[in-house]
């Protein structure tokens, strides 16, 4: 089973949140996810992030690929899969 880290949508039409999930990469955005890592606020100034950093590093440690913009969320959080 491959596990993608990625963004699900919530909130209400143009007042957007994400929450950072691990998934399967079969379910679909808002389906189904193994576990909650944190949430992403963009429209807050500056860009609200919350992560657990230890869940986040164990799972890129299993080999998890984290999506596009997931990607440059953990960089900026100075999270690199080098470290798991």
């Amino acid at each position: 089973m491959a596990v993608r880290i990625r963004l699900t949508r919530k909130g209400t039409r143009k007042r957007p949140f994400y929450r950072i999930v691990a998934a399967d990469i079969e379910c679909p955005r808002d389906g189904r996810f193994m576990e909650l890592l944190g949430t992403y606020n963009p429209m807050m100034n500056p860009a609200a992030v919350t992560l657990k950093e230890e869940r986040v590093k164990y799972w890129l440690g299993e080999g998890a690929i984290p999506s596009t913009t997931v990607r440059s969320i953990l960089k900026r959080q100075g999270i690199s899969q080098a470290e798991a």
